[in-house]
């Protein structure tokens, strides 16, 4: 998965261009920082992020539940099931993402980065001291084959830099990437957040005497240039990172005072209950609980009453995600967007919320909820002129109706929305036919929805009993994580859950998301499977805008379209991130506002409270 720092982005920027503090040399402008929102908050001169203590202790050991299984080590191939942290503790990108300002990111293996004013390239001039764990520098060459090695073998990566049609090597320690298109003010960016691998160790053999071949899973640890390496492995069952002592980039004002712990050690469960009870035993040491339920009635333990376990909920400022149930439109029985419209009326938010999350979620209402990108009320300003160029093929609600989720606020407004649901169900050309919801084939509509966490069972069944009332033959099938992985790949599913996170500054990325060309690319994020002209253009729209204003316009008309043609059904969200751990850790007395739980990166041991809190724990 592809990571790029997100957050809030502030009214206060009235042009939206690429922005970063300058160096001028000759005919370079050389710039330390890159951001999409303004001038990044630290200057050349930088000593360390206002977020981190750059004092803070090295050391300890933390345990993390993992959950389901992995058979390979290669972070970027399609194939296999990754083990968890092998992306981000392994390997270095050119820029590093601020956890604390969205859409910013600086200097990592990349010294500087200089671009034209038309932003038809970007070059990046690579740090001398910049190594791998091995010792070997990072050279432009590494990153050339980094660079065509993804675009080659990920598709998300294909789709994200498709607008790079060349890296070549342009000086001493200096590659240039040249885009097929003027004014994309992100590509400097994201091409910021290329991970670098070696190319020297992909070009070479393993200890089986073959060469290394970069597409496929393998269970040998890779050699990175990041924070960490592979220390030991039980396979499926367990991995442990270790600190590299002499990390190449620990003194850099970007990493000081982030990554402090010597070892992270991952535990895989097969489910949430045996990790879970693990945690709550002591074997784990931290847990972001993602279920409202459990964070009501699961924590009511002596460890966390006498206060060896804290449990916070800890505010953030990101986009809301959004989360929702897919259905799979390559299937023929979900293509008419008035059956999904009638999926999601059948679908009981607040009672669910009432009798399974004790009224803690929001319901989501947009994929760019909680920001200035959500498209609300009726179309206005730069927005209505976006869309009335495609007037002709959108619903004619765009235009006339402000979209919203259905709402039940009593057993009568449900009945209601089920006679809506089977009304827009008959106009589809389904029928009742001894309760059964049949086509004019007489074949009934069957759903199957595919988890695989046993604690969705609920959440699914609820949802299955409603569905069932319309005479759709619903069931839940709950499988390991491996097949579930397989099976999204390939597409084969009726209905998922999914989540699309976003940042205020969206882009390339939801090519995608929602990209015709990424609706039958095994692996891709377009797991709904939409295939729509109107949405391509509106997402080159979105790509091409050179200001705010027009880049609020853009993504406000690509929600809009989005919601209605009804491609899912949105779940919920909550402002802030739920976070229960031992009483072990040091962390800064300013937690960033985009990652505030980011443990791994910016949080420490106390050797002291350890110690403590091991002899409390028996250990």
């Amino acid at each position: 998965m592809i990571c790029r720092a997100t957050g809030i982005l502030t009214a206060s920027f009235a042009f939206f261009a690429l922005a970063g503090s300058v160096v001028a040399h000759a005919d370079e402008q050389r710039h330390h920082a890159l951001s999409l929102i303004g001038e990044p908050q630290y200057g050349p001169d930088f000593k360390h992020f206002d977020w981190v203590n750059p004092d803070a202790p090295k050391g300890g050991t933390l345990r993390i539940a993992a959950l389901g299984s992995f058979d390979s080590f290669n972070a970027y191939s399609i194939k296999g099931e990754v083990a968890n942290g092998v992306g981000a503790l392994l390997y270095d990108t050119l820029m590093d993402g601020s956890l604390d300002e969205p859409s910013t990111a600086y200097g990592l293996i990349a010294e500087w980065v200089s671009y034209p004013d038309d932003i038809s390239s970007v070059t990046f001039k690579l740090r001398d001291e910049a190594k791998f764990q091995d010792g070997e520098p990072i050279k432009v060459e590494d990153v050339i084959f980094s660079f065509k090695l993804l675009k080659k073998i990920n598709p998300s990566y294909n789709k994200y830099y498709k607008n790079v049609v060349s890296a070549e090597k342009t000086g001493d320690r200096k590659v240039t990437f040249s885009f097929d298109m003027k004014g994309n003010r992100e590509l400097p960016l994201i091409l910021g957040d290329l991970p670098v691998l070696p190319k020297h160790y992909y070009d070479g053999k393993g200890k089986n005497g073959k060469v290394r071949d970069p597409e496929k899973t393998t269970m040998t640890p890779p050699l990175g240039s990041g924070p960490y390496r592979v220390k030991d492995f039980k396979p499926g069952r367990e991995v442990t990172f270790e600190l590299v002592d002499d990390y190449w980039a620990k003194d850099l004002p970007v990493r000081r005072g982030l990554y402090n712990i010597d070892e992270i050690r991952f535990i895989y469960f097969k489910d949430r209950t045996p990790a879970f009870e693990a945690f709550l035993s002591g074997q784990i040491d931290f847990w972001p609980e993602r279920s409202a339920n459990a964070w009501a009635t699961r924590y009511n333990t002596d460890a966390v009453t006498s206060g060896k376990i804290r449990k916070e909920e800890l505010a953030h400022g990101r986009v809301a995600p959004m989360q929702s149930f897919v259905f799979n439109t390559r299937r023929d029985q979900f293509k008419d967007p008035r059956v999904r419209r009638a999926l999601n009326l059948a679908f009981n938010f607040e009672e669910l919320n009432k009798s399974l999350f004790y009224n803690m979620y929001q319901r989501v209402g947009s994929f760019f909820d909680n920001s200035e990108l959500k498209a609300s009320g009726l179309p206005q300003g730069k927005e209505l002129e976006l869309l009335e160029k495609f007037r002709d093929r959108l619903p004619p609600e765009v235009f006339t109706k402000a979209w919203e989720n259905p709402v039940v606020e009593s057993s009568g407004d449900f009945r209601k929305n089920l006679r809506a649901a089977m009304g827009l169900l008959r106009e589809a050309g389904w029928q009742l036919d001894g309760g059964r919801l049949v086509n004019a084939e007489g074949k009934q509509m069957s759903l199957e929805f595919l988890i695989f966490q046993d604690d969705w069972k609920k959440i699914s069944n609820a949802y299955s009993e409603n569905l069932k009332k319309l005479g759709i033959d619903v069931r839940t099938r709950l499988i390991d994580s491996a097949q579930y992985t397989r099976r999204l790949e390939t597409f084969d599913f009726d209905a998922i859950t999914a989540v699309f996170s976003q940042s205020h500054s969206p882009g390339n990325e939801q090519r995608g998301y929602w990209g015709s060309a990424a609706a039958e690319t095994n692996g891709s994020r377009n797991v709904i499977g939409i295939k729509n002209e109107v949405i391509d253009e509106l997402i080159e729209e979105l790509v091409r805008a050179q200001t705010r204003e027009d880049v609020v316009a853009a993504t406000r008309a690509l929600d809009r379209v989005l919601l209605w043609n009804h491609y899912l059904v949105p779940q919920w969200h909550v402002p802030y991130e739920r976070l229960a751990s031992w009483d072990i850790f040091g962390r800064p007395e300013k937690l960033p506002s985009q990652s505030p739980g980011a443990v791994l990166a910016t949080w420490w041991i106390d050797a002291d409270k350890a110690a403590n809190m091991n002899e409390r724990r028996g250990m």
